[in-house]
């Protein structure tokens, strides 16, 4: 693993994307209640974390400090909003006892491998090799393209299609708060809990519409606020 990631970061990046994809993507079928996707992403997540560790690199991927600018960044706010776009139609519990507790880790793990994956591993390594603004639209849309797993457990059609657009809006925010902030613990913390109170949802539809309609417009207003007003931002060119 350490001779894959010192010859190409991307590869190494690439080889995590798959294992991600495939393991969760067969997992699922089993329902994000069930113990053995808990396990799943609880291996998933050593394993990189270990990697990250043994080799020194929580400096890298912004795993040991918070971040940076805090306050160019409108002390992320519209992240912190988005957030909480899951509860907006109401709280229910999609399971109940041990279920419930198997889902709610599970997603806090999607949220930790998820933006360790994309935001870390892949956004840091194209940073290397390329122009910043690349770097940012590559990862982000692969992160949304990434959620094509749900087509792997029966998730066809319009619905599918509209997370994965709704995913590259987020993935725009969260990439732009860790190139800015230099630090990936906020983009954890939002994800995770975007996942987790997923599994709180009502299923009010009129609500989910709102909120897939927020974190849009609200990911092309941020997104351009921090590209004019962020010196990170304006170092890069076009």
């Amino acid at each position: 693993m350490k001779k894959l990631y010192e010859k190409s970061e991307i590869w190494f990046a690439v080889m995590w994307i798959i294992i991600y994809v495939v393991v969760c993507g067969n997992l699922r079928n089993l329902g994000d209640d069930s113990p053995y996707m808990m396990l799943g992403l609880i291996v998933i997540s050593v394993l990189m974390f270990a990697f990250v560790k043994a080799n020194h690199l929580e400096e890298k991927y912004g795993l040991n400090h918070w971040s940076k600018n805090f306050k160019a960044m409108l002390y992320l706010i519209p992240l912190w909003i988005i957030t909480t776009g899951n509860l907006w139609g109401g709280i229910e519990a999609e399971y109940e006892g041990a279920g419930l507790i198997f889902a709610v880790v599970s997603m806090a793990l999607v949220g930790f491998a998820e933006e360790l994956i994309f935001r870390g591993f892949l956004f840091k390594a194209m940073l290397k090799d390329g122009k910043p603004i690349v770097a940012i639209i590559v990862s982000s849309v692969t992160f949304g393209m990434g959620h094509i797993v749900n087509l792997l457990t029966g998730h066809f059609g319009l619905e599918t299609f509209v997370q994965m657009f709704y995913a590259v809006a987020i993935g725009f925010i969260m990439t732009y708060v860790f190139y800015i902030g230099k630090s990936l613990i906020p983009c954890i913390i939002s994800h995770s809990l975007i996942d987790v109170f997923s599994k709180f949802n009502r299923g009010n539809e009129l609500a989910e519409w709102i909120y897939i309609g927020v974190v849009i417009v609200t990911s092309v207003v941020y997104c351009l606020y921090l590209r004019i007003h962020s010196p990170a931002c304006r170092s890069y060119a076009l």
